[in-house]
């Protein structure tokens, strides 16, 4: 892990220049460009004003009210964790051109994966801050924001890892994912609040390092108050542990790359 943390922070100008070129690639031929970024999550957040408030206007907890902010709290860092997901896992196979160079580091596409779709999120956060700020929600607790995100992109770049070596020899992980991803969806705290959960339920999802996660962002950005730290703890062993373990895999397939993609 050690070994693995070293080559990225070498090959740092690399992932930086790569990140660059993927994000302007993303938006070429658009009128609005990296407006976008700004522009998808506020469309986001109106479609699910939309559903919750019109379409489906069901009763719920006054602690998650409004409802539609609640949403958008644990929807934009799960629209990062699963993009990631889902882009890593056929990134090797993309970039074969790349990996075919024999002095090419390719660890560094899983990396470049989880790192854009962390800017994404980044960018996306503003729009997230003034609807915050103008339901008078946003306090001090925001300056806590990085503990989160910096378990979210390690625990995302261990998975990325795993699944991108994994991939190269069984292409069919792309189809199963978008499923496994779907349900993990369900079993995370996004639709529903986590207090207010029971039994197997909330067994189920004191397992899932992604549920405390996003408990954490919830409590900063909406409730304006923190004290998941032992979920939040929980999950950074987790990240750091999955992390560990996707680097070793990836690490051990790095030969049968050229020959798989």
């Amino acid at each position: 892990m050690i070994e693995s943390v070293a080559g990225l922070l070498r090959y740092r100008l690399l992932v930086g220049s790569l990140v660059s070129r993927e994000l302007k690639a993303r938006y070429r031929g658009n009128v609005l460009g990296f407006l976008w970024s700004f522009v998808n999550p506020l469309l986001l957040l109106l479609v699910y004003v939309l559903v919750f408030t019109v379409i489906l206007p069901v009763h719920r907890s006054p602690a998650m009210e409004p409802y539609s902010l609640f949403f958008f709290c644990g929807i934009l860092p799960w629209t990062w964790f699963s993009s990631t997901l889902l882009e890593s896992s056929g990134v090797l196979i993309a970039g074969s051109n790349l990996i075919r160079k024999v002095l090419f580091p390719a660890e560094v596409l899983p990396t470049v994966t989880v790192t854009a779709n962390l800017v994404h999120f980044l960018l996306g956060l503003p729009i997230l801050l003034v609807f915050l700020i103008w339901h008078g929600r946003l306090t001090w607790t925001a300056l806590l924001l990085p503990l989160p995100i910096l378990v979210q992109y390690v625990f995302s770049l261990g998975l990325g890892l795993l699944l991108a070596a994994l991939t190269v020899h069984f292409r069919d992980i792309q189809n199963i994912l978008g499923h496994v991803l779907h349900l993990a969806f369900f079993a995370s705290p996004i639709l529903y609040l986590y207090g207010e959960t029971q039994g197997r339920l909330r067994q189920a999802l004191r397992l899932n390092p992604m549920a405390h996660v996003l408990v954490s962002y919830q409590q900063i950005l909406f409730d304006g108050a923190f004290d998941h730290w032992q979920g939040l703890a929980a999950a950074g062993v987790v990240a750091v542990f999955t992390f560990a373990v996707g680097a070793w895999f990836f690490d051990r397939l790095r030969d049968t790359f050229v020959e798989g993609v």
